[in-house]
């Protein structure tokens, strides 16, 4: 994985792509934080790519959302199934 600011990657931006070819990733940081990651693209899996990118970010929000309720109080999962199978074994 190959770090490069911003204004980096306008002046490396050969470098990058060099990087990207050999099967790195390249993260892009703005103000020392990552903001973008840029992955290769395996010939023929365009569509294959963007849909598990688009799955990854759905899983991640999922789990931000699970953490954001369990703090604030709210049952986490394994409290819920609890729950569920309790009532399923009283009928």
């Amino acid at each position: 994985m190959e770090f490069y600011s911003v204004r980096e990657l306008g002046i490396e931006t050969k470098d990058a792509w060099n990087s990207l070819l050999t099967g790195n990733e390249v993260v892009v940081t703005d103000e020392g934080k990552p903001a973008a990651l840029m992955i290769d693209i395996p010939s023929g899996a365009f569509d294959e790519t963007v849909q598990a990118v688009r799955q990854a970010k759905a899983m991640i929000a999922m789990n931000n959302m699970r953490r954001r309720s369990e703090r604030a109080g709210f049952m986490n999962d394994d409290e819920i199934n609890g729950i569920i199978s309790e009532v399923r074994r009283e009928h």
